[in-house]
This record gives C-alpha cells, sequence and structure tokens, in this order.
C-alpha cells in the first residue's frame, strides 16, 4: 500500500509539473507580454502629437517666425517701429507708445506673410491689441479671410497646417491693454496642450520666440484660458 501510494505521488507530481511547464509557464509569459505590449501602446499614444504633423507649410512658418528675431527686436519700454520691431526713439524718450508691443509684432507677421491684421496707420499702436480682438470679430476681417477658431486644439492643428493663427484676450477696461500671440507650430501632446496651451511667438513683456500660451497670457488677469478667443488666416503659397 505504501508502495502503491508513494507511486501515485510521484505520477501526480509529474503530471503538475507537466502542466506547469506545458501551460501554466507559457499562459503567464504570454500576459507578460501582452500587458508589456498594452502599456508601450498606451505610452506611444500618450506621446503622439495632440494637433497632426507640421506639414511643409508650417515648417515654413516656423522659419518664418524664428526670422523675426522677436527676443531682440519690439522690446519693451522702447518706442519702436511696429513693422521692423527696431527703436526709433532716443533711449531717453518718454512719450506714449513706449510700453509693450505684443500687437505690433503680431501685425507685422502678418504683413510679412501676406495677411492683413489692424495695424497703424489704420489704429495705432497704443492699446492696439484690444482693437486688434474686437476687429478679428468684425465682418470686415470676415470678409477679409479671417475665421474664428473653437479651441486650443483647432488653434494648434490650424498653426501646424501652416495658417497665420493668433490668440487675443480684449481687457474689459478700455484703458488697459489687451493682448495677442501668434500660435507656433509644435508637436506638443495632449496632455501639454492641456496644460499649457497652444505654443506660441511673442512680443510683450517677456519677448519669446517659443513659449506656452498659458504663461504668455498669466500677465492679464481673466485671460487664460476662458478669456482667450483663437483665430486663424490661410496663407497663399
Amino acid at each position: 500500500m505504501k508502495r502503491d501510494k508513494a507511486h501515485t505521488t510521484r505520477i501526480i507530481d509529474h503530471i503538475s509539473y507537466r502542466l506547469t511547464c506545458v501551460f501554466i509557464i507559457p499562459l503567464i509569459s504570454l500576459l507578460f507580454i501582452a500587458g508589456n505590449a498594452s502599456a508601450q501602446a498606451t505610452s506611444n499614444q500618450t506621446q503622439q502629437p495632440c494637433c497632426g504633423v507640421i506639414t511643409p507649410a508650417g515648417k515654413h512658418m516656423l522659419q518664418t517666425l524664428d526670422s523675426m528675431d522677436v527676443e531682440h527686436l519690439w522690446l519693451a519700454h522702447q518706442h519702436v517701429n511696429w513693422e521692423t520691431g527696431i527703436a526709433d526713439r532716443d533711449a531717453d524718450y518718454e512719450g506714449p507708445g513706449k510700453a509693450t508691443h505684443c500687437s505690433a509684432f503680431a501685425a507685422a507677421v502678418g504683413k510679412r506673410v501676406g495677411v492683413y491684421l489692424l495695424r497703424p496707420p489704420e489704429h495705432s499702436q497704443i492699446l492696439l491689441a484690444n482693437a486688434q480682438t474686437a476687429w478679428l470679430s468684425s465682418r470686415a476681417a470676415t470678409k477679409d479671410g479671417w475665421i474664428r477658431l473653437d479651441d486650443a486644439k483647432a488653434a494648434q492643428n490650424q498653426a501646424n497646417l501652416g495658417e497665420l493663427v493668433v490668440i487675443v484676450y480684449q481687457s474689459p477696461n478700455p484703458k488697459k491693454p489687451g493682448h495677442i500671440a501668434i500660435v507656433r507650430p509644435s508637436l506638443k501632446t495632449q496632455s501639454q496642450l492641456d496644460q499649457d496651451g497652444p505654443q506660441v511667438t511673442q512680443a510683450g513683456t517677456y519677448n519669446r520666440n517659443d513659449w506656452d500660451a498659458r504663461h504668455a497670457f498669466q500677465g492679464h488677469a481673466g485671460a487664460w484660458p476662458d478669456g482667450v478667443q483663437y483665430f486663424s488666416h490661410s496663407i497663399r503659397p
């Protein structure tokens, strides 16, 4: 009896071992591989650009924005030529029009790419961003080809396609300045867009060639994210 019981135990152990080798270990391996593949797929998805690839037209817009040299021109606290950003008054000039130049820079970018955005002489540089925001909602702007966009994702997408896209904020106080920035083509992810908004190039208190909208508009209470608007205009090749 003891011999038969020991023999039976060995048979059961052998069968258990075979089952483990043939079925359980491969099954665990497959589950591990599947888990890794799923995690990798999720990681790849979160790293995908939120708003499409940067097209050749988008790359050309990047070159245009980079060529404006905004971090050295349209500097705050200088009176500048709106089109070139070069200071056109002496360093000790204390008259109007020397604060910041976001709107002059935006108008200059528009002129560079052949798109009209309200600018001198139709409106002076003083409080121009407020006037540009109002003008962009006008029939004249719509007739000229400007289109209002729904949200930040649409703005980044159209910029990546090579359109001129602006983010604008009109101050509720007509005596205080608003703000405007150019949306810069970018391969940022959806999480980056959700956190910081589109990528921008701007003049202002801080001139930045490559920044995010959240920081660009943070100096204006009530602007980001719900107080801004997005507009785009196609560019002729």
